[in-house]
């Protein structure tokens, strides 16, 4: 079926001929066959109330449905075709001139015409763009792959977040200084400068906290990112403005003394694709098996970059292949490695990729550019994984926060669920007694652009009203009133330990990350003696400082040094008591007032037993408080004998605080 074929161009047999891909095509989606298709045509043509006969049937799973077809016919093709956007969040790779009934593949000249024309119309009526990706012959005539993509308005883009790791010295800001700024590498660090955000990092040319950049794709899948010709800057919000797409990159540190922030970075700026980087000429060394765990255990698809090919003997690039190739296909990861080697590859592998099974590897240079339109376009056809749904309850989640002069208290994060608006209250939360307030968003800002709203998904910055950015810390959230929200001290977790030393019991503390939270828990109860390397157990964890807002089913990872457990939550227990915490708030600012009324009347006391004393109106006081200006006088009173002292400080004063 034309429009069935649609996300899956090569999941039946012959879909794409031996000459024009290395792979076998049905090995991308070994339980998805034909029979699934056509089954899955009839289900959707019965759902939808149609006659049902089975000359509809063949008719619409033929390849020339789409030349002629009838009312009834254009009304499920564009029903199915917008389920397809909608899935692929917004945008879908179609085929035309394959169908999924067992005939030839291909169309030739005039049929293939008023097939486009169909797909065309289509896509006016669903306000979309198409985009054709690559034309082949088959024994029937020609196949077109065409991507279609919704059209959005000036002030919002499609966002696809990638998190980059990789070992040391595997090149990554290096490959995202090239892709983001446009110009190629010198060999010696020229491309990367452009992307530290600290002095040290310049030094050392080595990362060590999480960078964001970002790569911006118009209607046609073109790069927008075009550098300001005097500093070499970005300027973000002109990027935003022209792309439909922004790739947001995560630039992970791959030193083991970052790897904290490493996994912070995965867990808590929700990547939906991870970019694994291996330097050719080191091979897989290091850090690189660690983050590949970090990123399976996290249920993130990877795709690999092999970089400096230009500099590698090729016997040496051939044994890395060799060694990734094993890796990945090994029982820890079970992945299918494609190896990237046309524009073919890419749109297979980029329409199969979120299977999770497949893993395309790139081969790339920066200094001499090569393979890098691959990569590319490979970027520009990847579609966000996770569907939000706008009418929910809003849900933001912090991982970062600024004091900006003149705006005031900034936070960044990710909208998890929900639509959040200017002007918004939400409740702002919690804080160490596990309570929430209520917050207004004064601004919002995407990717350094104005924007009047976020919906589930997108990454943004919120400018508060009325706080302190010493009271928001990384892991809290903002969320709607209707949610109701309560902090829980203990949760329990399935848990699966990838390494430890010894042996894990109970009241073993270790490093809980989930999302943006990252604190330490102690393990209470256990449903087993002791855990190993490898163990399953159920485990009952409590935080140690603050209670935190956590949901089931949310993935955790939890590490010590080099014991590492990942997990799921599966019980939550103990939510905070909030009508006690408000309680106990109050009772601390009553106190809070009281201390500061009784020391000003102290101070006051003080002040009018003082004598006038020549000595004491020499000196020049300081305008703190009354401790201050003691100290001050015994400094500056150091040559004075004693008594000149006692009469300059009287004992009622040493009494004020």
């Amino acid at each position: 079926m034309a429009s069935l074929a649609a996300t899956e161009p090569a999941a039946c047999p012959g879909a794409t001929p031996a000459a024009e891909s290395i792979v076998p095509a049905c090995m991308f989606a070994p339980d998805r066959g034909c029979a699934d298709d056509l089954s899955g045509a009839d289900d959707f043509e019965d759902g939808e109330g149609t006659n049902g006969e089975s000359a509809d049937h063949l008719h619409l799973s033929n390849k020339l449905v789409l030349v002629s077809p009838s009312g009834e016919q254009y009304d499920s093709l564009f029903r199915h075709l917008r389920e397809q956007i909608d899935e692929g969040c917004g945008e879908t790779i179609y085929v035309v001139g394959m169908g999924s009934d067992g005939g030839d593949y291909g169309l030739d000249e005039k049929d293939m015409e008023a097939s486009v024309a169909t797909v065309r119309s289509l896509c006016e009526q669903i306000e979309a763009d198409l985009i054709l990706l690559r034309e082949r012959t088959d024994t029937g005539g020609r196949i077109r792959d065409y991507l279609i993509r919704r059209r959005v308005g000036e002030q919002d883009f499609l966002e696809v977040r990638v998190a980059v790791v990789g070992n040391v010295d595997a090149g990554k800001s290096t490959l995202l200084g090239v892709l983001t700024h446009g110009e190629l590498d010198n060999g010696r660090g020229f491309a990367r400068q452009k992307l530290f955000r600290h002095k040290h990092e310049m030094e050392s040319g080595r990362t060590s906290s999480v960078g964001n950049d970002i790569l911006g794709f118009d209607q046609e899948g073109q790069v927008v990112n075009k550098p300001d010709s005097h500093g070499g800057g970005l300027d973000w919000t002109k990027i935003c403005e022209k792309s439909s797409k922004v790739i947001t990159f995560i630039d992970l540190a791959g030193h083991e003394k970052y790897l904290k922030t490493t996994v912070f970075g995965m867990t808590g700026h929700l990547p939906d694709f991870c970019m694994l980087m291996v330097g050719s000429n080191a091979g897989i060394v290091g850090m690189t098996k660690e983050h590949l765990g970090l990123a399976l255990a996290l249920n993130v698809p990877v795709f690999v970059v092999v970089t400096k090919i230009d500099m590698c003997p090729a016997n040496i690039l051939q044994e890395t292949l060799k060694l990734l190739q094993r890796l990945l296909k090994s029982p820890g990861c079970r992945k299918i490695p494609v190896l990237v080697q046309n524009t073919d590859d890419v749109i297979v592998t980029a329409s199969n990729f979120s299977s999770e099974r497949m893993c395309p590897i790139f081969q790339i240079s920066n200094v001499t550019g090569e393979n890098m339109d691959l990569l590319k376009m490979f970027l520009n056809l990847l579609s966000s994984r996770t569907n939000f749904n706008n009418d929910e309850p809003a849900e933001f989640q912090i991982d970062d926060t600024y004091s900006v002069p003149g705006v005031g208290t900034v936070v960044s994060g990710t909208t998890l669920r929900g639509m959040i608006r200017l002007n918004d209250t939400l409740l702002l939360g919690p804080d160490p007694l596990g309570t929430f307030i209520p917050i207004a968003v004064k601004s919002i800002h995407r990717k350094r652009m104005p924007v009047k709203e976020v919906r589930g998904g997108q990454t943004a910055s919120f400018a508060l009203k009325k706080i302190k950015r010493s009271s928001i810390r990384k892991g809290m959230v903002m969320v709607s009133p209707k949610l109701m929200p309560q902090a829980t001290w203990e949760f329990e977790a399935e848990i699966l330990v990838l390494h430890h030393p010894t042996t894990i019991s109970p009241r073993y503390q270790a490093m809980v990350h989930c999302g943006s939270i990252r604190q330490t828990a102690t393990i209470l109860t256990m449903n087993k003696d002791c855990l190993r390397t490898g163990d399953k157990a159920a485990v009952h964890f409590r935080f140690i400082k603050t209670p935190e807002y956590l949901h089931c089913d949310h993935k955790l990872v939890f590490r010590e040094g080099r014991t590492k457990a990942v997990g799921t939550i599966t019980k939550l227990l103990q939510a905070v008591n909030t009508q006690a915490a408000k309680a106990q708030q109050a009772k601390l600012l009553a106190s809070k007032k009281t201390f500061r009324e009784g020391s000003a009347a102290n101070e006051e006391a003080a002040s009018a037993a003082r004598p006038p004393s020549p000595n004491a109106a020499q000196l020049p006081l300081k305008s703190g408080g009354g401790g201050r200006r003691r100290g001050g006088q015994r400094h500056r009173g150091k040559g004075l004998n004693a008594a000149t002292i006692s009469t300059a400080v009287p004992a009622g004063a040493a009494g004020t605080a």
